[in-house]
């Protein structure tokens, strides 16, 4: 009998559209309506993460980035599930053990991108007034923002697109503009929010940023199969590099890396050129470096974004981020309630 993959991903409306355009690319190398008996079939889960759940703390103080895979994992090793459908930015570079990545697909824009309140006519960071409010949950975007714009202040905001959206466009809201991942704003049709692109050097994006992850079982042969069928040659090299180079440093979700990646043909075969930065968390300290290296495999792709690392590590990265483990760990002890919640702001 042919087989139903079920394709599973968080409830959120950006997570179920990202899960459509996985669904519509294997149903069209499968069209449903195929008169072959032996072709598989595909349906939809959708559930609800811890990350889902925690809308009012700063994703710096909370966890890593098992709080919006964990669950799904679970399900996945439990078979309820086949394919994980993830912003492979939120993937951690190491996954659980009998659990693999099984397809990187063809990213978006991976750059961030400027959205101000509504109505109102800054259009750059540069147009915003002193001590103008930007929300973001990233402390990636706060820490480097902070460098080229000490005048701006910056306040955590969480939830999903829509809400966030409604807290900068409310008249008694602090924000002044937010920063949000343009793929993001891409997928759900609300490009023509953006009001200009904040890209590198003023910010590198994270890890990943604007490509889809698949996650599979191990030992599941045909979901890797059919992942191959999906998989992005650059994209996967590109993205590889980048979370081969996050492994090394830290590995953890809210740590102000940011990256950048080129694959470009060069005389001797495709050259493959990657920037990484680690920034202390009040914007003064900043490490960066760029590696342009020939690569003929994921592997050898990999292996580049393990060498910047051990670089960045040598040339100062390494106190930024035990400075930063020490800034969290206070940060959290001081947010504690008695309830044990409450909102922090970011940077």
């Amino acid at each position: 009998m042919p087989r139903t993959f079920t394709l599973a991903s968080r409830a959120s409306q950006l997570a179920q559209v990202q899960t459509n355009i996985v669904l519509s690319s294997l149903r069209a190398i499968f069209p449903p309506d195929t008169k072959d008996d032996s072709s598989p079939s595909f349906t939809t889960s959708f559930m609800t993460t811890a990350g889902d759940k925690n809308q009012s703390q700063a994703l710096y103080l909370i966890g890593g980035k098992a709080l919006w895979t964990k669950e799904l994992e679970v399900a996945l090793k439990e078979r309820d599930v086949d394919m994980l459908i993830h912003s492979l930015k939120d993937v951690p570079t190491t996954l659980p053990e009998g659990c693999i990545l099984g397809a990187i697909l063809e990213r978006e824009d991976p750059v961030d991108s400027l959205v101000v309140k509504q109505d109102e006519i800054w259009k750059t960071l540069d147009d915003l007034p002193s001590g103008s409010v930007v929300g973001t949950s990233s402390v990636r975007r706060v820490a480097q923002l902070k460098r080229k714009y000490p005048h701006l202040k910056f306040l955590d905001v969480r939830g999903n697109l829509n809400s966030r959206l409604a807290k900068l466009d409310a008249l008694d809201g602090p924000y002044a503009a937010l920063i949000l991942a343009k793929a993001g704003l891409v997928r759900l049709g609300m490009g023509n929010r953006i009001s200009s692109d904040v890209s590198p050097p003023t910010l590198y994006h994270a890890v990943s940023q604007g490509a889809l992850g698949i996650e599979i079982r191990s030992d599941d042969t045909e979901a890797l199969k059919l992942c191959k069928k999906l998989t992005h040659r650059e994209t996967s090299w590109k993205c590889s590099a980048e979370r081969a180079c996050l492994r090394v440093l830290e590995g953890g979700c809210s740590v102000p890396v940011g990256v950048a990646s080129k694959l470009v043909d060069g005389e001797a075969g495709e050259v493959l050129t990657l920037t990484g930065c680690v920034t202390g968390i009040d914007g003064q300290e900043h490490v960066e470096h760029t590696l342009s290296e020939a690569v003929k495999s994921v592997e050898d792709a990999e292996r580049v974004g393990e060498k910047l690392a051990r670089i960045l590590m040598d040339t100062g990265a390494k106190k930024i981020l035990d400075d930063i483990n020490v800034d969290r760990d206070r940060r959290v002890s001081e947010a504690h309630t008695a309830d044990g919640t409450t909102a922090v702001e970011s940077g």
